[in-house]
């Protein structure tokens, strides 16, 4: 059974499947630090030459002129040889081996596969295309694929706006013995607040750069409409709503206490069931994801205004945003003994709080990131030096690096994301340049990033085929570089 948790915790031998368009072996060597495909060995930095992992150009999903040329650009400007190298196979990834587009009733369809499993989330599909939008304007063929994914993914919200993750037609799924109103288009139905946000900054970030209205039709309107409901009866004012879930598992997360999950006051958050891991969330009102639910409502109902001309739907999306955010600030702010007020990550609205962080975006560290909360917001920097302590229960710090984690995994495995959304954070020049030092030196020889590596052994890894990770690197490299942050490594 293929699921983010049991993909395979890649030792000795891990699945690469992404170097020529199909499934291969790749094995590090714990002698030599060198990287075998199929037994062939490509050397990783230690006689300095670093071979291209992207699949041969005939192989790859999807090619843009424009990406191909910032490829160019950035790498040329990378001092560090191990850098460039990974920056070159990470930040195409997406495009390299996920995406599956074509003209569908003459409009543009993407399906965008998270990497290892065939199936399309939200959430990973909107984080993967995203780095991209700011080149829509240079490429006409990019800017239909990303146009595309905007009309695949109001499609799905409208087939199950409490679905994380699609198939890419009726094909049923591993998935459909859960207690839950399955439908043969679906992968899985966890209910997942930020699955809703996501799509929305998408197509905010494409129209703001592109200025093209294309993809928002009346097909769009009405996802976003079913957007509102379902945020709407995830506030519980009314009963527990439509949504109930329940997986015959050994694992707690996977699954909800009565197919509801555990009880909350209606204080006008948001319920998410489940957390961006896919983890079902002890607390229902997951902040970071209500966090997210005001800044994309307010999006969303600026575009509704001004494309669409609704202004009833746009005052009801600006109205609930208000509400949440109010909501945040009167239940989302606790006290800690050493960090003072932070944010927490869960709540009840009855008082029960949990104080942790995900490695997941949205979390309480990448709010920033999303544009959620300033960074000089000092409630978040608070927040910010309690998800990084040892005062977090998923934080962890090993020979190998440091990092956020989370249960989706187990304990004391990073995840390279949560140090991604460090160093997009960070302020200080040598923060950043150790957040960078450690994603080069955890990539196991391999050149790509993974969901997680264990905090002793960069070779003890999940997922060798993450594009979303891989995505978002190549995005931060692109970002520090056109700052001028550490120029002694990126130019």
């Amino acid at each position: 059974m293929t699921t983010r948790r049991n993909f395979l915790k890649a030792g000795a031998a891990s699945v690469a499947g992404l170097l020529a368009g199909r499934d291969l072996y790749a094995t590090v060597s714990s002698l030599d630090n060198t990287f075998k495909v199929d037994g062939v060995s490509g050397a990783t930095g230690v006689a300095g030459q670093y071979v291209s992992q992207r699949p041969a150009v005939g192989s790859r999903k999807f090619v843009s002129e424009a990406v191909e040329k910032k490829i160019s650009a950035v790498k040329a400007k990378i001092k560090d040889p191990k850098l460039a190298w990974m920056f070159e196979n990470c930040y195409p990834n997406t495009l390299d081996t996920t995406v599956e587009f074509k003209m569908k009733d003459g409009r543009p369809d993407t399906f965008v596969l998270t990497g290892d499993i065939h199936a399309m989330w939200l959430r990973d599909s909107s984080a993967q295309v995203y780095p991209y939008v700011v080149l829509a304007k240079e490429d006409e063929k990019l800017k239909q694929l990303l146009q595309g994914v905007i009309r695949r993914q109001a499609d799905c919200i409208l087939i199950d706006p409490y679905a994380n993750g699609f198939n890419e037609g009726p094909t049923g799924s591993e998935w459909e013995s859960d207690y839950t109103d399955m439908k043969k288009e679906l992968h899985e139905r966890k209910w997942e607040l930020d699955s809703l946000c996501y799509p929305v900054r998408l197509a905010y970030h494409y129209w703001k750069e592109t200025n093209d209205n294309t993809p928002f039709d009346g097909t769009w309107e009405k996802s976003i409409a079913m957007i509102y409901q379902t945020c709407i009866e995830q506030q519980r004012k009314n009963g527990n709503g439509p949504y109930k879930f329940g997986r015959m598992t050994t694992t707690q997360s996977e699954t909800l206490l009565r197919g509801y999950g555990n009880p909350v006051n209606p204080v006008g958050l948001i319920v998410s069931s489940f957390r961006p891991s896919d983890d079902s969330t002890i607390f229902g009102f997951l902040i970071p994801s209500n966090f997210f639910a005001v800044t994309s409502l307010r999006q969303a109902a600026e575009m509704l205004r001004k494309i669409r001309n609704n202004a009833e739907l746009a005052g009801k999306c600006e109205a609930l945003a208000s509400e949440v955010e109010n909501a945040i600030k009167k239940y989302a702010v606790v006290e800690h003994p050493e960090y003072g007020k932070i944010y927490a990550f869960e709540v009840d609205g009855f008082g029960g709080v949990n104080l942790m962080d995900d490695a997941n975006v949205p979390s309480l560290l990448g709010l920033p990131f999303l544009g959620c909360v300033s960074l000089d917001d000092p409630i978040y920097q608070n927040t910010r030096r309690f998800v990084w302590s040892k005062a977090n229960p998923y934080f962890f710090k090993g020979s190998a690096g440091e990092g956020i984690g989370g249960p989706h995994v187990g304990m004391g495995y990073i995840w390279p994301m949560s140090i991604i959304m460090r160093a997009h954070s960070a302020t200080d020049e040598k923060e950043i340049r150790t957040c960078i030092e450690m994603l080069r030196d955890t990539d196991a020889g391999t050149g790509f990033m993974h969901e997680s590596f264990y905090q002793d052994d960069p070779k003890k890894f999940t997922r060798s085929w993450f594009a979303w990770a891989n995505t978002l690197f190549g995005e931060l490299i692109i970002r520090l570089q056109s700052e001028g942050k550490l120029k002694d490594l990126l130019g």
